[in-house]
């Protein structure tokens, strides 16, 4: 994990950079403390762009203001229907999801491991396509679908406690695809739970 930290100049003593020995300790002390984090089982990169505040469910992660890229990609298969979609693992992607994007392609999605199960809520701040969000359980199974309008800030929480992944996709996708509650989703590592065991 890389942590800068910018220290305005005004708090910098001349004086003090005369001494080389303080300026590498202060340096070492910083390193160790960026070292110092909860370990998980997905490593959690810390931002490190313009942010702005999270949806619901993402309490003290920040979101990007701007549509993020480069996410990593995952094949999900629903019966015969196979999907791509870009993961978000780090708070600030989850955090961020769809949001200034103005499209997504009629097969891509975008998946949230949530990391615990969790009553899960989604809300659509800036984020300008519709979708549909599926919300499914440890076990890759579809528990719920629900529309979401685009830039509706209203959250939309699941019925169950018990959901560990949640699947965006166009709005009408699931219909089009003859996917409902129930359907299991599947990686080319098996299950989905397998898929980001694998991950760790």
């Amino acid at each position: 994990m890389t942590t800068s930290m910018e220290i305005p100049g005004s708090v910098v003593n001349r004086a003090w950079m005369k001494s080389g020995v303080i300026i590498v300790v202060v340096g070492m002390l910083l390193a160790v403390a960026a070292g110092c984090r909860p370990q998980g089982t997905v490593e959690r990169p810390q931002a490190a762009a313009p942010l702005s505040n999270p949806p619901g469910g993402l309490e003290g992660a920040l979101h990007l203001t701007h549509a993020q890229s480069n996410l990593p990609i995952i094949k999900l298969y629903l019966g015969p229907a196979e999907l791509t979609a870009e993961v978000c693992l780090t708070p600030q992607q989850l955090a961020t999801g769809m949001m200034y994007r103005s499209n997504l392609a009629e097969n891509a999605g975008m998946l949230f491991p949530l990391g615990v199960p969790q009553r899960a809520s989604f809300y659509m701040r800036n984020t300008y396509v519709p979708l549909s969000a599926a919300y499914i359980d440890a076990e890759g199974v579809i528990q719920e679908i629900h529309d979401l309008k685009p830039l509706d800030e209203n959250p939309v929480p699941s019925n169950s406690e018990n959901i560990l992944f949640v699947l965006e996709v166009n709005r009408g996708w699931f219909q089009r695809n003859n996917i409902s509650t129930g359907a299991v989703i599947r990686t080319a590592s098996g299950s989905l739970r397998d898929a980001f065991r694998a991950r760790r």
